[in-house]
């Protein structure tokens, strides 16, 4: 959570950035450092601060739905480092991974539709051939005959491409290995979606539309929470759920197993069992991105 991003007053992102940065120009023509502005102007949310900018924040997604909407901030775990498998040999392609992620994480429904999870139609003739990739695939039952299914989402890279280029550090990756985003502090630039090589990040062009009957009310700050118009959004492996022990909603409603998730820390956790026991791959590892989403072959 970025200090001073929710709860800035009457002041929107971009009002309060282009502030900023005039203040900060004006301390340099000033012959003041920057440190000591910032030292001045800046401090440390306390618990205290942290419980009221999210209580704050539940309030205004109370009101906004009217109905009762709980803002998380639970923080990483010491000792927890979170790693996806996908298994290739069993995904059969019916897109229920697809449909509980919308239903978990609080997407626009329509107008536009938003989607953090791709599954992708592959021919078993080409491989992993992502240029002759459907990801838009229509069939009365699957897996079709000669096809194999291959789902992409966000890989949580240990070093993310996306992280590197956000001018104002509304993104970020936590100790537990997840990628998250400020809604608050985005500004909208859209350059991490041009720098993450997976297609994985999404921008609300327009305000959601996500009925109050669809939402759903359990929500956390860097997560689920409901976004705004203008703002980037993304897979988080569920944080609101699997920071408290929970798996992810995808790997729940996976109904042939194919998505195993755990702490790569814990060599008794399934996750560890498949980087140990399988062949495992991970997609585009020539660009140095290192995912902790690994797809592999159980069969």
């Amino acid at each position: 959570m970025s200090a001073g991003g929710p709860g800035g007053g009457g002041l929107s992102r971009r009002q309060f950035l282009g502030r900023g940065l005039a203040v900060v120009a004006a301390a340099a023509a000033s012959g003041c450092r920057v440190e000591e502005l910032i030292g001045r102007s800046f401090r440390e949310l306390s618990r205290d601060d942290v419980a009221r900018v999210l209580a704050r924040a539940a309030r205004r997604q109370s009101a906004r739905f009217g109905r009762p909407v709980t803002v998380d901030g639970a923080g990483p775990l010491p000792g927890v480092d979170f790693g996806y498998g996908l298994d290739l040999s069993r995904c059969i392609g019916c897109r229920r991974c697809v449909t509980a992620c919308v239903k978990e994480n609080n997407p626009s429904r329509r107008r536009p539709q938003i989607q953090w999870i791709k599954v992708l139609e592959l021919d078993k003739a080409r491989g992993v051939d992502l240029a002759h990739a459907d990801a838009y695939y229509e069939a009365d039952a699957v897996p079709r005959p000669g096809h194999f299914y291959m789902p992409v989402q966000c890989q949580q890279c240990r070093k993310p491409p996306c992280v590197k280029v956000c001018p104002v550090g509304a993104t970020w990756k936590e100790p537990d290995g997840i990628v998250v985003v400020d809604y608050d502090w985005c500004i909208g630039c859209r350059c991490c979606m041009s720098a993450c090589p997976y297609g994985a990040r999404h921008f609300n062009w327009a305000e959601p539309d996500l009925p109050a009957d669809e939402l759903n009310p359990s929500t956390h700050y860097l997560g689920n929470r409901p976004r705004p118009k203008g703002v980037v959004e993304k897979c988080t492996f569920c944080i609101q759920r699997v920071r408290h022990g929970r798996y992810p909603a995808c790997v729940e409603a996976c109904p042939v197993g194919a998505r195993k998730f755990g702490n790569l820390l814990d060599p008794e956790s399934e996750i560890r069992q498949v980087m140990e026991r399988k062949r495992v791959f991970v997609l585009k590892e020539d660009l140095g991105t290192q995912p902790q989403f690994y797809y592999f072959y159980a069969t």
